[in-house]
C-alpha cells in the first residue's frame, strides 16, 4: 500500500459522498447556504445596500406587514402557497401552483428592511402541510395526462406575521420614489417604530442564488430540506468524512516518507526507523523471485494483508454507491404507490 493509493481511495469517497448529495437538488445548495452565510443585523444589512455593496447576508427578525390576510384558522398570514402535485415515477409534478402574498418586512427592534416577495420560491423553507389521494377525487382540476389513479398531493406552504424568521438574500437599496411614496413593494414600518426606520431597502434574490426564508431552527430546516431522508444524509456524511481521513492520512504518510531520509542525516540515530538498517549485514542482498505459483510475477496481495482488505472495502464501497444511485433514479414498479394513496397527512 501506498500514500497514492490511500489518497485515490479518500478521493473516490469524496465523489460518492458528493455524487450522493447531488441527488438532493436545489435542497442541498439551500442547505450549504444557511450553514455557511454570515449573519448580520437588519442595520448593517440597509447600510450595505445604501453603499452599494454586494453581498449575500443573513438576518434575523420578525415578520411585520401592514395588510395581512387569514387563513380558514383565523391566522394572520403574509404568504401562501398551494400546490398541486401529480406523482410520476419517483418523484412529484406540479401541474397547479396558486400564491397569495402580501408585501412583508423584517424588524429588528427599529430597524426594517423590506422582502421582494416576488422572488421568494423555492427558497422558503417551512413545515409543509399536505395531503395525498387520488386523481378522481378532483376530476375537473388534474389535466388529461394524468389517470384517474395518479397519486394527487395537495403541499401548502405559509408564512405568519407573528412568527421570526431567518432570511438569506442581497440587501438592494429601494428607488427614492418607491420608499417615499410607499409602494406595495416597500412596506409601510411598525406604529412602534421611528422615522428614522422608514424602508430604504429589501432582500432579494441575485448572482444565481435564491431568496431563502425559514421560521426554523437551524436543525429543524436542514431535516425539511432533505425531506427526512436520514439514511441518505448519514451515508454521505459518511463518505464525506472517510475522505477527508483518508487523504489527510495518505498526506501525512507522504509527508513523513520525504521528511524521514532528512531527519536520518542530521540524526544518525533514528537510522533505526528504516528497515534498511536492520538487515543482517551489509552485503547486498538477491531481488526475491516471483512468486512459484505464477507466471513469475511477485508475490501479489500475498504478505500484505492491508492492501487486500482496502481492495475489498473499495469494491464494497462501489457496490453500495451504485445501488442506492440506480435505485434513486429508476421509477418503482408500476402500481407501487409507497403507500401514498392510502396515507393521508394533514
Amino acid at each position: 500500500m501506498t500514500p497514492l493509493l490511500l489518497g485515490a481511495v479518500g478521493l473516490f469517497a469524496f465523489v460518492v459522498g458528493g455524487l450522493v448529495l447531488r441527488t438532493f437538488g436545489s435542497q442541498y445548495r439551500i442547505a450549504r447556504l444557511l450553514a455557511t452565510t454570515p449573519r448580520v443585523t437588519v442595520a448593517e444589512a440597509n447600510q450595505l445596500a445604501a453603499d452599494g455593496r454586494r453581498a449575500f447576508v443573513r438576518i434575523d427578525g420578525r415578520i411585520d406587514a401592514v395588510h395581512e390576510f387569514e387563513d380558514a384558522d383565523h391566522r394572520p398570514l403574509v404568504f401562501r402557497r398551494v400546490r398541486l402535485e401529480a406523482r410520476v415515477g419517483r418523484g412529484w409534478r406540479p401541474f397547479e401552483d396558486h400564491r397569495q402574498v402580501v408585501p412583508f418586512a423584517i424588524n429588528e427592534g427599529l430597524d426594517t428592511i423590506a422582502i421582494d416577495v416576488d422572488a421568494l420560491g423555492e427558497g422558503l423553507v417551512v413545515v409543509p402541510r399536505e395531503s395525498i389521494g387520488q386523481a378522481s377525487d378532483m376530476p375537473d382540476r388534474v389535466p388529461t395526462p394524468y389517470g384517474p389513479e395518479t397519486t394527487i398531493r395537495a403541499r401548502i406552504e405559509q408564512l405568519s406575521s407573528v412568527e421570526h424568521a431567518t432570511v438569506l438574500g442581497y440587501p438592494v437599496a429601494l428607488p427614492a420614489a418607491t420608499v417615499s411614496s410607499g409602494a406595495p413593494d416597500a412596506p409601510a414600518p411598525p406604529d412602534s417604530a421611528t422615522p428614522d426606520s422608514a424602508v430604504t431597502a429589501h432582500l432579494t434574490a441575485g448572482r444565481s442564488r435564491p431568496l431563502i426564508l425559514t421560521v426554523l431552527e437551524p436543525a429543524e430546516a436542514m431535516r425539511i430540506l432533505a425531506g427526512g431522508d436520514a439514511e441518505r444524509t448519514r451515508f454521505a456524511a459518511a463518505m464525506l468524512g472517510a475522505g477527508a481521513i483518508l487523504v489527510a492520512g495518505a498526506l501525512v504518510w507522504a509527508l513523513i516518507s520525504a521528511l524521514l531520509p532528512a531527519v536520518i542525516a542530521i540524526a544518525p540515530g533514528a537510522a533505526g526507523l528504516v528497515e534498511a538498517v536492520l538487515a543482517a549485514s551489509t552485503d547486498p542482498t538477491a531481488a526475491a523471485a516471483g512468486d512459484p505459483r505464477s507466471d513469475g510475477q511477485g508475490p501479489g496481495l500475498i504478505g500484505t494483508p492491508g492492501l487486500a482488505i482496502l481492495v475489498v472495502a473499495a469494491i464494497g464501497l462501489v457496490t453500495v454507491a451504485v445501488t442506492k444511485i440506480y435505485v434513486r433514479l429508476t421509477p418503482p414498479p408500476a402500481g407501487t404507490g409507497r403507500g401514498d394513496s392510502s396515507r393521508r397527512r394533514r
